[in-house]
């Protein structure tokens, strides 16, 4: 019998922590839920404090500052915080890919260097990076090899050397500007195994995502097709083909579970860049077409949302002294009061770490929203 579309979203926000939060340690949660996206520093605590049973700041801060959790370039081309002993895994699946967005970009061509060019200096900088180091401070390392395109070299080597923001500080660990530095048993430029890597990265994601399409992989990843086709096949029984709504052919854990149709979705705050909303094919799954564009705005921010029975309803963020919340479409009782208790706890996290989160892009809010409910809940 095939899956239905709500089946769909209920077995990705299960297995994203999202149906009920979990009492977990804070890296074996992100292990869980195969990554989280970490281009703004809140990020990562705010999906945590959505999943995790009494999620506590700290914890977070302790796990970066240890490096059992590491935040760098992966999937996209984009940051995400992922446990440490995944990355070397993940840089392998993502390395050609990185490596190709940036090499062959017209940024870095113009200059007249060649890949090998950029290459050569791997095991250098890797040197270079065994303590802490600010991007002007590689940059003006760089400039005694490449003079006045080094800013372009580092530009290209920061997404696809293996390196790793490092926390400096300030509400979320990490401030501006960034700091980087090798992993602590990176070897300039030996990665593993790339087919290993793509295959474990594509178990993790069905852990996290499933059942999904190749499609649905290649949207997370940016990977190509016949990358992600043969590592299905590679992994065979492993992986078992699942019958759903649409023509995309789903595959999935050959263990894994599915929560009943009727299973309720309580309230959740998702942050900015939720992985959820990002992890499948646009619409994805919990993202009502209507409402896309109100979310995902033309130069890719991904508003912070609402989740309503397991689908975006709206919008939040912080204003004059707590939340802010904005539905495109009008709610129950029962379910404002479900609302209300999310950002009261939410909003009393945020006032002893940063009650004015996310506030460089409050000038979306500032265009307006066809809101049809507004509230402003204070913790």
């Amino acid at each position: 019998m095939a899956l239905t579309a709500r089946q769909l979203a209920l077995a990705t926000l299960d297995r994203q922590l999202l149906l009920e939060r979990q009492r977990l340690d804070v890296a074996e949660a992100v292990r869980r839920i195969c990554a989280l996206q970490a281009q703004a520093p809140a990020s990562p605590y705010l999906a945590l404090w959505n999943r995790v049973q009494n999620f506590a700041p700290e914890d977070l801060d302790a796990a970066f500052a240890d490096r059992r959790i590491v935040k760098a370039t992966l999937m996209r081309l984009t940051l995400h915080a992922v446990h440490a002993e995944d990355y070397e895994p993940y840089r392998a699946a993502m390395l050609s890919t990185l490596r190709a967005s940036r090499l062959y970009d017209r940024r870095f061509t113009a200059t007249g260097l060649s890949p090998t060019d950029a290459d050569a200096l791997l095991q250098e900088l890797a040197g270079f990076l065994e303590r802490p180091r600010t991007g002007t401070e590689v940059e003006d390392y760089v400039t005694g090899r490449f003079g006045e395109h080094a800013h372009r070299v580092w530009w290209a080597l920061r997404t696809y050397a293996p390196v790793h923001h490092v926390p400096t500080g300030g509400p979320w660990s990490f401030t501006q500007p960034n700091t980087y530095r090798v992993p602590p048993t990176a070897p300039g430029s030996a990665p593993r195994e790339s087919d290993a890597g793509v295959q474990r990265l594509l178990l993790a994601y069905l852990r996290a995502f499933g059942p999904a399409s190749a499609q649905d992989f290649a949207r997370f990843t940016l990977l190509t097709r016949p990358v992600i086709a043969q590592a299905l096949h590679k992994l065979g029984d492993q992986v078992v083909p699942v019958a759903g709504p649409g023509r995309a052919a789903l595959f999935d854990l050959v263990d894994a579970t599915l929560p009943a149709e009727d299973t309720p979705a309580p309230p959740r705050l998702l942050p900015m860049w939720d992985s959820t909303l990002l992890a499948h094919v646009v619409p994805g799954r919990v993202m009502p077409e209507k409402y896309r564009s109100l979310v995902v705005r033309r130069n890719g921010d991904v508003l912070p949302c609402l989740l309503v029975d397991g689908q975006v309803a709206g919008v939040w963020r912080a204003a004059d002294g707590g939340l802010e919340l904005t539905t495109f479409r009008k709610l129950g009782k029962t379910t404002w009061q479900s609302l209300t208790e999310e950002a009261e706890r939410l909003s009393a996290l945020l006032v002893n770490r940063d009650p004015s989160v996310y506030r460089r892009y409050g000038h979306w809010w500032d265009k307006g929203f066809p809101a049809v409910e507004s509230m402003t809940v204070k913790g």
